[in-house]
């Protein structure tokens, strides 16, 4: 892969479509009880890996193997979605989320991630991975919203994806850049 500059980017399980309908619905109704936030268009929803932030053609090209051999060793995975949550939790939230119960190769495929990551010359992240989908994000610290239990079931993750961010005022927009089967030799 080439790229003509810097890109902001990130590593993602993409997330299928009857997911994608599911988080879409239970945005809507959640809307009139969650005052001020910007809800994340459905289309844009993945389950974060994690973030590399700028990233130079040098650094996608040397990523580039060892996603591919990280997702080659991974099984495509089933997951639950299920509980939300808001980020902080202490404090006025920032984040709305939905919980993501993922199999145990998962956590091998993220933590391959990192260690890909760091060997094209990022920065140790030096938090906790804690699987989710963000639905929303607030401008500012709201009340704490009442949340409903939520479980959508289980679904299907089947690629591991480089995806470049850009920052709109209609919000952020995600273009995949690289696509890696789980499973697949």
């Amino acid at each position: 892969m080439s790229l003509d500059g810097s890109v902001r980017a990130f590593l993602a399980l993409e997330v299928e479509a009857a997911l994608r309908r599911s988080l879409d619905a239970l945005q809507q109704r959640l809307r009139p009880a969650l005052g001020g936030v910007r809800l994340t268009r459905s289309e844009g929803i993945h389950l974060t890996l994690r973030f590399l932030g700028t990233t130079s053609p040098a650094q996608a090209s040397a990523i580039e193997p060892s996603l591919c051999a990280a997702a080659r060793a991974c099984p495509p995975l089933t997951a639950r979605a299920r509980h939300l949550g808001t980020f902080p939790e202490r404090s006025g939230p920032r984040v709305l989320w939905l919980g993501v119960e993922l199999p145990p190769p998962a956590f091998e495929l993220q933590r391959a991630c990192e260690q890909a990551a760091r060997g094209a010359g990022f920065r140790p992240d030096e938090r906790p991975f804690r699987a989710h989908l963000t639905l929303g994000r607030w401008g500012e610290r709201a009340a704490r919203p009442e949340l409903p239990d939520v479980d959508l079931g289980e679904t299907r993750l089947e690629s591991l994806v480089l995806f470049r961010s850009e920052t709109r005022p209609e919000g952020a927009s995600y273009t995949p850049l690289l696509r890696f089967p789980l499973g697949t030799d």
